[in-house]
Formats: C-alpha cells, structure tokens, sequence
C-alpha cells in the first residue's frame, strides 16, 4: 500500500459520542457530495458496545480549506493510513454510494498491508465494483450537476437551491463525481470478511442484480435487504437501517 503522509490521519475522523469501551468500531464513509456529519444522530440508534467513527474526506465542512483529493487511488491511500489505527479491536466498515466504493477499496488497502480483516463490510445504495459502470454521465455543466443530484433527491438536493451554497459546494460535488466517474475495479481476490448489502426499495441509480454481484468480492457469506426510500433512503429511514447494522454487527460483539 502506497501511504502518503500529506495530512495528519486524525483529521479524517469525526467520533460523534466516543465510547472508549466499545467492543467494536463502525467506521463509516460518506456519499459524493457528502460528509462525516451524515452520520452524526446515528450513535444514540446504536447499542453502546458499538463506537461509530464518521469519515471526513479533505475539502469538505471542517476540512473546507484543504484541497480536495479527485485521485481514487490516492483517496483510498490516505484513508486506508488513517483508519489503520481504530484497528485495534475489531471494526466493521459502512459505505453509502460512492463511500461504499471507497470502503471497499479501502478494505482491499488494508488486506495488502497486512492489517487484521474487518468484522464486516456493509455497503449501501452501490453496484459491485465488478459491474461495468455507463460512461454517460457527464458533469460538464452546473445543470447537469444539479439534474442528477435532483434525480437522486435527499436533503442535498433541497439545499442545493440556494445559490450561495451550490457555489460554495459545486467544485467538491465535481470532484466527487469525478472520482466516481474515474474509478477503475482492479481483479483480486475476495475479501475474507462477511458483506451485506442494503439498497431502497425506490433507488433508481442501482439495481437488486447489480447489488447481489458484491457477492462475488467476499469469501465469507453475503447478504443483502432492502428498505424502503430511494437513493437517499438512509435520510428517511434511518431508524430501521442502523437497526439493521446493530442487528448484522451484534454477533461480532457477543463473542469479544
């Protein structure tokens, strides 16, 4: 793994309500556009043997000033170097959308350096990295940024009306769908962890077949559920997913 050491690697964790006792760490990666804060209300929904630790990626809310990153590799390089140290105990991963990816990837990173094997990678809203991706989206235009962010829906694209906060937040939105449209899966072997999937029932950017094709980047078992909303299901029914994760990562827990 190649590490960069450009930031320090605390400045890519948020921990919202630390619980210094907790037998296992869910580490979680935002969407394109988003940021760690999407996960603020979501460790008083979990049990408290679970610590949550949010991802902040560079240029974006507290790290604003900081360039952004629209290198896939490089992203998942510095992310890999700052997770490393929560994996003292054991430790699951959650992804939602183009995080999903960059949890993945950054699982892959790790496995390489010889780090120990996550608990469980749980991936949302987000086809397998082994599914061939269009080449016809385009971010060219403001509009065409704004277009598929409608079509998504979810609380961003509500704020995006306001013009002073599209321009603040239009070039981390190009980068983001940048990365998006610039990554590449490299073939390798499966993860040795368990994956679970979750998608809305409403989500038109994935389908139920796209989804169930993450089976084949783990060797352990698979499992997938659908809740109801769209893209942005996470936003509208939070309550029954970190129900859901709690559910999946209470094993893991029991037997520390």
């Amino acid at each position: 793994m190649t590490v960069h050491h450009s930031r320090p690697a605390n400045a890519w964790l948020r921990r919202y309500g630390p619980r210094t006792e907790a037998r296992l760490r869910l580490v979680c990666f935002p969407h394109a556009g988003g940021s760690a804060s999407a996960f603020r209300g979501w460790p008083e929904l979990l049990p408290p043997d679970i610590e949550l630790i949010a991802v902040q990626y560079p240029g974006r809310q507290d790290r604003y000033g900081e360039p952004l990153i629209g290198d896939f590799p490089t992203l998942v390089s510095e992310a890999a170097r700052a997770v490393l140290p929560c994996l003292d105990r054991p430790v699951a991963f959650f992804g939602h959308s183009l995080g999903a990816t960059v949890a993945y990837e950054v699982a892959r990173a790790l496995r390489a350096s010889g780090a120990p094997s996550l608990s469980r990678l749980i991936v949302s809203a987000r086809k397998a990295p082994s599914v061939p991706r269009p080449e016809t989206v385009r971010f060219g235009t403001e509009e065409q940024v704004m277009e598929y962010i409608r079509d998504l829906g979810g609380s961003g694209a509500a704020l995006l009306e306001d013009g002073d906060l599209l321009e603040l937040m239009l070039p981390m939105l190009r980068n983001d769908f940048g990365l998006v449209a610039s990554y590449r899966y490299v073939p390798g072997s499966p993860l040795d962890c368990p994956v679970t999937a979750v998608i809305g029932d409403e989500d038109g950017s994935v389908s139920e077949a796209e989804v169930r094709q993450w089976s084949r980047h783990t060797a352990r078992p698979f499992d997938l559920h659908t809740l109801p909303g769209g893209h942005f299901y996470t936003e509208t029914a939070t309550d029954s997913l970190v129900t859901l994760l709690a559910d999946r990562l209470s094993d893991v827990a029991e037997r520390r």
